[in-house]
């Protein structure tokens, strides 16, 4: 197939972006041409900038944050939600979320987010001399605003830390988000911040890593927990959101609130109380080759119809 990437930036790295990067190069591997005119179909990133069909809308979650103007930053996501031949959604629970904010329509595909095995297959895990002192190594990895739950990650860290257990945190946005008792914490439990680090740097430490946080509220699917189960890190996630989908039976899912799909206040989530929850999911198959298929096959349909 002929197909044009709409609305992704191949030079950031940030989620949407650097997924666009992994199933951009899939294409390619599995002999699809990507073109800037005459495609036979277009695929477009949270919402369309060219106009053209047919055309698969993938999008990367709505605004919903009392805080924010949710509306109108919702409008041409919502446009390109109804002009589009066909959607792509990273998980159940963005399915509801778009057919309570949006409408139910036809030729809604849940395709989760995937990645490449055989590059994280290539990447050495760390080596350093402090590092390599602990026996148990945690790790956390965002862009850190207040949803993400960066002091709530730490929280559990530190209540379930063995003697020898070490916490690695990576991504911008840490001294923003970092309660002062945690940071006057930081190096009589064994914490260290990385920095923001590239994706192979990232790959390295998860590698290194038993356990990988991720307590975000209302999260999508972040490609770092994907990232994460490829490596074979256990991952402690909450229960909100579409998260919980990535995880298998191996995984600590946390229960968070049950959320009525009302707008809220985002990025002042509820505490957690740690509590555990049944997850019914059970992913093992984080393949970007996969992943890619399942895009084909949608974007085949709608030049069929």
């Amino acid at each position: 197939m002929k197909i044009r990437f709409d609305n992704v930036n191949f030079n950031a790295n940030n989620g949407p972006n650097g997924f666009g990067v992994k199933l951009a190069k899939e294409f390619y591997s599995q002999g699809h041409k990507l073109v800037n005119s005459n495609p036979d179909a277009q695929l477009s990133f949270i919402q369309k900038v060219n106009d053209f069909n047919p055309c698969v809308l993938r999008l990367d979650g709505i605004y919903f944050n009392t805080d924010q103007d949710w509306k109108a930053q919702n409008k041409q996501i919502r446009l390109s939600y109804l002009s589009s031949q066909a959607v792509v959604v990273q998980s159940n629970f963005n399915k509801e979320l778009v057919f309570e904010y949006f409408g139910e329509r036809d030729n809604v595909h849940v395709i989760s987010n995937g990645t490449n095995l055989e590059e994280i297959n290539d990447v050495q895990p760390l080596q350093h001399d402090i590092i390599d002192k602990f026996e148990n190594i945690w790790m956390c990895a965002s862009h850190w605003r207040p949803h993400k739950r960066l002091n709530e990650n730490i929280r559990y860290y530190l209540e379930n830390k063995k003697e020898k257990d070490c916490l690695l945190i990576c991504g911008k946005g840490f001294q923003e988000n970092i309660d002062k008792k945690y940071f006057n914490l930081m190096e009589s439990s064994n914490i260290f911040y990385l920095g923001e680090l590239n994706w192979q740097q990232l790959i390295s430490c998860m590698k290194k890593s038993k356990y990988f946080l991720h307590l975000s509220f209302l999260d999508h699917c972040p490609n770092v927990v994907v990232d994460a189960k490829a490596c074979d890190c256990i991952c402690i996630v909450s229960s909100s959101g579409g998260t919980k989908e990535i995880c298998n039976k191996k995984d600590i899912v946390i229960k968070d609130i049950n959320w009525d799909f009302e707008p809220l206040k985002l990025y002042q989530p509820p505490k957690l109380m740690f509590d555990f929850y049944k997850n019914e999911f059970n992913r093992e198959d984080f393949s970007i080759k996969n992943i890619c298929k399942e895009y084909i096959k949608t974007l085949k349909e709608t030049t069929n119809e």
